[in-house]
């Protein structure tokens, strides 16, 4: 008898205690629910009152300017000069004050030909301009 007691004392449990994880993955979780409003949150600003509330951008509002590596400029998908941009843009803002110009440009795009198409809008009183990016792949 003695023997079969000495021999269950040496026996080892093979089961892995997970009640420190679950507590780890607790922490970690009350820990991320705290601190991500917080990293969110930017300047604590305190801004200006008055102003009218924007109003939903329509779709005849927009016109999209697109500008490829070579400095090749397309306006709602027709190619045209610089000049011919402007002409259309201006043409357009005049029917509709509330144009929005979203410029398009390839990241290897030439700063100078981007350029351009801002300074012609703002010369012209174009002033709601919105560069369109793709948002950062995930990994």
């Amino acid at each position: 008898m003695r023997r079969f007691s000495q021999r269950s004392s040496l026996v080892t449990l093979s089961e892995i205690n997970i009640t420190p994880l679950l507590d780890l993955a607790f922490v970690l979780l009350i820990i991320f629910v705290i601190t991500t409003p917080l990293l969110e949150q930017g300047l604590n600003l305190k801004l200006p009152a008055g102003g009218k509330a924007d109003r939903p951008i329509e779709r005849r509002d927009v016109r999209t300017v697109e500008v490829s590596p070579q400095g090749v400029l397309m306006l709602e998908r027709k190619r045209l000069s610089l000049d011919q941009v402007e002409a259309a843009l201006v043409r357009d803002f005049r029917a509709n004050p509330n144009l929005v110009v979203y410029l398009r440009a390839d990241e290897n795009s030439r700063w100078k030909d981007v350029e351009a198409v801002i300074d012609r809008c703002q010369r012209n009183g174009i002033t709601r301009l919105s560069p369109r990016t793709e948002p950062p792949k995930r990994q």
